[in-house]
């Protein structure tokens, strides 16, 4: 029995939705070479450059784990062509929209995946990845339920397994209290901290003028909501 067998499935699988809409049939369908169900996503485990994106040389492969609607996966995907980026989303309109948004230019650096950020380990071996983005993933404080956050210890060093050397780890929310609740959790692992602060807009300097607006942080910036940000390296 595979690893993935042997751990309690986080998600419904799409093969037993009984009325799939259009984007779940989109998953398997349209974009089924660069979309990947939760059942097909792990198979790509260490094979990501040769099996998916047919690459015979070691490309960076970068993640973004929840990708909303896709606006700043599409917006780094298209600025950087000479990387790879695979994009973590689990409800499926914003999935495909996500991968539409990606490659409506002919781009065909991009990947995305319908699992979920706590099995990451199980999409990658280590030293496959480079960078990851985290952008305002759900604070869950409402109710107050921290376990269920993304940016902890335990996937932070997962994360930190994965990534080669000399890569990064951005992280920014609107939540003051998960992100403060976060770097309790980064100090217990092994990234050095090359940037943090709690209004990226006021103090970011220059991480404020490579910042790319997410649809949400937009929201919140208009509502005078001030934009924590971390920048963590692998050295």
């Amino acid at each position: 029995m595979s690893e993935q067998e042997n751990r309690p499935q986080r998600t419904n699988l799409t093969r037993d939705l009984p009325k799939p809409n259009a984007y779940a049939v989109a998953l398997d369908t349209e974009f089924r070479d660069y979309a990947f169900n939760e059942e097909r996503a792990p198979l790509n485990k260490g094979k990501w450059r040769s099996d998916v994106f047919k690459c015979k040389n070691e490309k960076p492969l970068d993640v973004e784990i929840g990708t909303g609607s896709g606006m700043h996966f599409a917006y780094q995907a298209n600025k950087q062509l000479d990387r790879y980026l695979v994009g973590l989303e689990i409800k499926y309109k914003p999935l495909i929209q996500t991968i539409r948004r990606a490659q409506v230019n002919g781009a065909k650096n991009t990947a995305i995946c319908r699992y979920h950020a706590f099995d990451l380990d199980l999409l990658f071996d280590q030293n496959e990845i480079n960078n990851v983005y985290i952008h305002c993933p759900d604070p869950w404080v409402t109710p107050r339920k921290p376990k269920n956050r993304v940016v902890n210890k335990n996937i932070l060093n997962h994360i930190y397994e994965m990534q080669r050397p000399g890569s990064f780890l951005e992280f920014k929310t609107d939540s003051r209290e998960y992100f403060l609740w976060s770097l309790d959790e980064i100090k217990e692992t092994k990234y050095r901290v090359e940037f943090q602060t709690l209004n990226l807009y006021k103090e970011g300097g220059k991480y404020f003028e490579e910042n790319f607006q997410t649809s949400f942080e937009k929201i919140f910036v208009q509502q005078g909501v001030e934009i924590n940000y971390i920048k963590l390296v692998k050295d």
